[in-house]
């Protein structure tokens, strides 16, 4: 009964809504209120302020909410490892990814699927800060994202590669295609970005920033496949990491042209360091270990006919650390 209360308790927080937190826990709201009052009355504190509705959580309750966060990973973690014990791994591995690593997340979820088909993933799409703080409210178990930021601090890390931005045409001018193609050479260009909050934006805006040149952005999304689907259909051009590429591998429909100066920026997996890791993130975090995705990713750029050598001989630009 402990358990159940804690994750009625989680539900309020994360809903602020009796009946909704009902709903969820697929009790009835009765039930619910009970258990938490019990819950109160077994620890001697108040956690929940009542009226005719939900007004939040007391000081007292903030701070135990943090606990029972804790008690429901560390609930959910033995869980786990008793079905390991019987070589029946199951649950969900729940992964944040900002969204310019959204194509990469299948090249981590297909072999770990392989390996364990009693696991389910949950795949969410998120800005690098909200990311951080589900982690750290132990409502995700990784993270995919940039690990050049200090905010990480404290964070097990795994880098995975290093994203290399190419500009993605339909059908492109051929004076683009030169040995050195600059940032200044593309200003005009009609772009199709991602929206200013991203971080990968701000990066893509650092680096204009840097050749002292406007952009011509005429249009803004938050969706990368927005920005394919611009680019294939639309005549716009857009500036992607090279990962993205692989969403494009089997088609002919796009050309990537390499950026110089380089921009760059590791990506790899993050997640809370614990003494003893999660069975189904330390599953996952194993499996990542023997990816080689660097090589894949740079080998997208190679069969677009342009020889990474050739284009990335100069030292990357370091930009928004």
């Amino acid at each position: 009964m402990f358990i159940r209360q804690i994750h009625y308790l989680l539900a309020l927080s994360k809903t602020e809504h009796f009946g909704r937190a009902a709903e969820i826990c697929h009790v009835s709201q009765p039930a619910l209120s009970t258990a938490i009052q019990h819950l109160e009355e077994e620890l001697g504190v108040t956690i929940v302020r009542r009226g005719q509705r939900f007004q939040g959580f007391t000081a007292e309750g903030e701070r135990l909410l943090q606990w029972a966060r804790i008690l429901a990973q560390n609930w959910e973690c033995m869980r786990q490892e008793a079905a390991q014990c019987n070589k029946q791994l199951t649950g969900t591995l729940r992964i944040g990814a900002i969204p310019t690593t959204l194509a990469v997340a299948p090249l981590l979820t297909e072999p770990y699927q392989r390996d364990y088909p009693g696991v389910g993933v949950k795949l969410v799409s998120l800005c690098a800060d909200d990311l951080v703080r589900q982690l750290d409210n132990f409502e995700l178990d990784l993270g995919l994202t940039y690990l050049e930021d200090p905010g990480l601090k404290g964070f097990r890390t795994l880098p995975l590669y290093r994203e290399r931005h190419v500009l993605l045409a339909r059908s492109p001018d051929p004076r683009l295609f030169k040995d050195n193609l600059g940032w200044a050479d593309i200003a005009e260009l009609p772009l199709c970005l991602l929206t200013p909050n991203m971080q990968n934006r701000r990066l893509i805006d650092a680096a204009f920033r840097e050749a002292g040149i406007t952009p011509n952005i005429m249009l803004e999304t938050d969706s990368v496949f927005a920005l394919y689907a611009y680019v294939r259909s639309a005549g716009l051009y857009s500036v992607v990491p090279h990962s993205l590429l692989s969403l494009f591998e089997m088609r002919q429909e796009v050309t990537a042209i390499p950026l110089n100066p380089e921009l760059s920026r590791e990506i790899g997996l993050i997640a809370r360091r614990q003494e003893l890791p999660p069975p189904l993130q330390d599953a996952a975090w194993n499996i990542a270990q023997g990816l080689d995705l660097q090589h894949r990713f740079d080998s997208l750029i190679a069969q677009n006919g342009c020889e990474l050598s050739q284009f990335f001989g100069s030292p990357p630009v370091h930009l928004g650390k």
